[in-house]
């Protein structure tokens, strides 16, 4: 590996901010949002929030880790520093599969919008959108950022538009209405989780941004702060144009609600979210290839998935495995179960990343660190705590079946771990 090109460092905090925010943006409340509307009601905005604390907590302990160790391996360093390679590829593997799940999730989602205006079918839509993608990615990240902050000025401008188009309907409704009680705010919470997905993202442009031991905590500061402001506030005028009955479990809710905001609205927002879709979708394929090829720098995956072109400087076989991966999961066909899916991936991952902060103030107590959690009594990092205790409780909101089958990718994961626990080469 040693006569491999390294990732071209392009990236500024702008460029940082700006793809932490599509990412985060895309997924949540352009696909999700009328599944969740279903579960919590006009108390939408109170799932958001909810989801907000995880994102914040873990989304500190990010901050601390990736000034420590600022590596594209990201997940999979931190957790090798805290509790060994074993458990750390395992990480590794859960924190690809978010991202591919993620891609899968949310390509459904960018078919739907599209099958809701123009009745095409999706799976062949979504795999189509992830072979566009994947050639983006492939010809070069300056390229990918690039097409991914005009859709993010897109997609913002379609959530700050739905945010005005609600503005004259508030106090229209009662936003405690909970159909299913609190259960159902909390489940709504635990689906809603997927929208959050996008912080944890950025720390895998590390080799990729300048400077990145403080480029990278303060563009996920940002894009954390910026993006559940904008949540909170389109769930609360969502719900008070139509009430929660008239986007619950719709696939294409933005374009409904506009639809009955004003004429041509419907058009105007499926070519929004149709952008806001696709440009989550490249974010998650990019930040999956390059954990994938930061673990093949640490030789723990086979040394071909890392190799980097010449002349596009990207990891191209991961890239390409990614698309596979991601094309194979959207012929489940239910946008919601990989939703959840992905969410187990990520409540398994954050609490072992909030546990790792923690761990490491006692065993590497004098290693440098730009960004510190803030809230230490007896040197313990009281956020990152609970950051752990929402994780868990998040996670034993999913369906049981659910539940079961992430259980058994997890054990799978470890034993593979165990089993090739020598670094290959």
């Amino acid at each position: 590996m040693e006569d491999q090109p390294e990732l071209r460092r392009t990236l500024t905090l702008p460029a940082v901010v700006i793809s932490g925010v599509g990412v985060i943006l895309g997924a949540g409340v352009y696909a999700l949002i009328g599944e969740a509307a279903a579960l919590s009601g006009n108390a939408l905005w109170l799932s958001f929030l909810l989801s907000a604390v995880i994102a914040a907590c873990t989304g500190l302990s990010y901050m601390e880790l990736s000034s420590m160790f600022p590596e594209a391996s990201a997940e999979y360093e931190y957790t090798t520093r805290s509790f060994g390679p074993t458990l750390a590829f395992a990480i590794g593997v859960m924190v690809i599969l978010s991202g591919i799940l993620g891609s899968a999730t949310v390509g459904l989602g960018f078919a739907g919008y599209l099958s809701g205006f123009m009745g095409t079918p999706l799976i062949p839509v979504a795999l189509l959108l992830l072979l566009l993608l994947t050639g983006i990615l492939i010809y070069g990240i300056r390229q990918s950022i690039i097409v991914a902050a005009i859709c993010t000025l897109i997609e913002a401008g379609g959530i700050v538009g739905i945010i005005i188009i609600g503005l004259p309907h508030l106090g229209s409704v009662d936003y405690l209405v909970m159909p299913l009680g609190i259960g159902g705010v909390f489940q709504a919470s635990a689906l809603i989780f997927f929208a959050y997905q996008g912080f944890e993202e950025i720390v895998k442009l590390s080799d990729e941004s300048l400077v990145p031991e403080k480029t990278i905590p303060r563009g996920l500061m940002f894009a954390v702060i910026i993006t559940t402001l904008l949540y909170i506030a389109v769930a609360v005028s969502v719900v008070s144009i139509s009430g929660y009955e008239a986007i619950a479990g719709s696939p294409n809710p933005f374009a409904e609600v506009a639809g009955m905001a004003f004429p041509g609205g419907a058009a105007v927002f499926t070519a929004i979210a149709l952008f806001a879709t696709a440009n989550t979708v490249l974010m998650m394929m990019l930040s999956a290839s390059r954990i994938m090829y930061g673990m093949t720098k640490k030789g723990r995956m086979p040394a071909f998935i890392g190799y980097v072109h010449p002349k596009t400087r990207t990891p191209v076989i991961a890239v390409l495995v990614v698309f596979l991966l991601s094309a194979i999961f959207l012929f489940t066909g239910s946008i919601r179960d990989i939703a959840y899916l992905t969410n187990f991936t990520l409540f398994v991952t954050f609490a072992v990343i909030n546990a790792a902060v923690i761990s490491l103030r006692s065993t590497m107590p004098d290693q440098k660190r730009p960004f510190k959690v803030p809230g230490r009594p007896f040197r313990t990092p009281v956020v990152s705590v609970i950051g752990i205790i929402s994780c868990l409780f998040f996670l034993f909101q999913l369906e049981m079946t659910l539940l079961f089958i992430g259980t058994i990718i997890l054990c799978a994961t470890l034993v593979a771990a165990y089993i090739f626990r020598e670094p290959s080469m």
